[in-house]
């Protein structure tokens, strides 16, 4: 039975004190969902050391250290040696310990056997975290309780919006929300080159371009409506909108996007089968 974690008294540790930790770090403070002294992690280089402690993290120069004054352990370390650290501090993990895991790919079962229990919870941000507008999912290990996982929401609640799946969708998600982003650069650019065609300075362009993308983003999120209902209330009869909207559809546009999710989601269906 999982001892229930002290929700007005817990502390948090990071394995790994890379810019995705900093983020989440970062957003649990400023939304002030916990006080930077019970936030702690540990890292041997000064810059890193300095970008924790500029906003009051605790920093060690062990990891073991962290664990041992945490209740809540997140690994943010790079997939590939995750086997490796979580291996190394197993003697400390117990039960005890809720774990979190934030490395792209690696599945639950493993991160189980490599801890030597299930009160594992894997989450899955994305890059937007920095600006506290990630979108992330999480799913729970065996052992993990209602309670672990809500405690988890209220953390990644702070830097963006959080979802709850089954692990068999990370894949599917890697695809959608793990690469997303870039996709929305690459259109972000590309309208903006379409502005600077049309004959507007590049500064301008850009601005509209970001501007719009958010705004539009903002809209299906407030308005509740479907993207297709927004999209036929801009495009009057014979107006602009529909002009560029048909040139979208004779490019393809729209099975180009989901081709795009859809291989991303296979290269991680195969990366998780190594």
């Amino acid at each position: 039975m999982a001892i229930p974690i002290p929700t007005d008294s817990f502390k948090v540790g990071f394995i790994g004190a890379g810019k995705m930790a900093e983020s989440i770090a970062r957003g649990v403070v400023n939304s002030r969902v916990l006080p930077a002294s019970r936030i702690s992690t540990a890292h041997s280089e000064l810059h890193r050391r300095e970008a924790f402690s500029s906003f009051g993290v605790q920093i060690y120069d062990r990891n073991e250290q962290v664990v041992e004054n945490s209740d809540v352990v997140i690994f943010s370390v790079k997939p590939q040696v995750v086997q490796k650290v979580v291996s190394q501090l197993k003697p400390l993990l117990t039960e005890k310990k809720l774990l979190v895991s934030v490395a792209a790919g690696i599945k639950l079962s493993d991160l189980q056997e490599w801890a030597g229990h299930g009160r594992f919870i894997r989450v899955m941000p994305n890059t937007p975290a920095a600006v506290g507008e990630a979108a992330s999912v999480m799913s729970l290990g065996d052992t993990a309780t209602k309670e672990d996982g809500d405690l988890i929401a209220e953390l990644f609640g702070a830097i963006g919006k959080i979802w709850r799946a089954d692990e068999k969708h990370f894949d599917a998600i890697t695809g959608l929300s793990g690469s997303g982003p870039a996709y929305i650069f690459l259109a972000i650019e590309a309208m903006a080159d379409g502005g600077v065609a049309a004959g507007l300075p590049r500064d301008l362009a850009l601005g509209l371009a970001s501007q719009t993308v958010l705004g539009a983003a903002s809209m299906v999120i407030k308005s509740g409506k479907h993207p297709g209902q927004l999209k036929d209330d801009v495009a009057s009869p014979g107006g602009t909108t529909i002009a560029g909207i048909h040139e979208l559809e004779r490019g393809g546009f729209r099975g180009i996007l989901m081709n795009t999710v859809v291989a991303a989601a296979n290269r991680s269906r195969e990366f998780s089968k190594r």
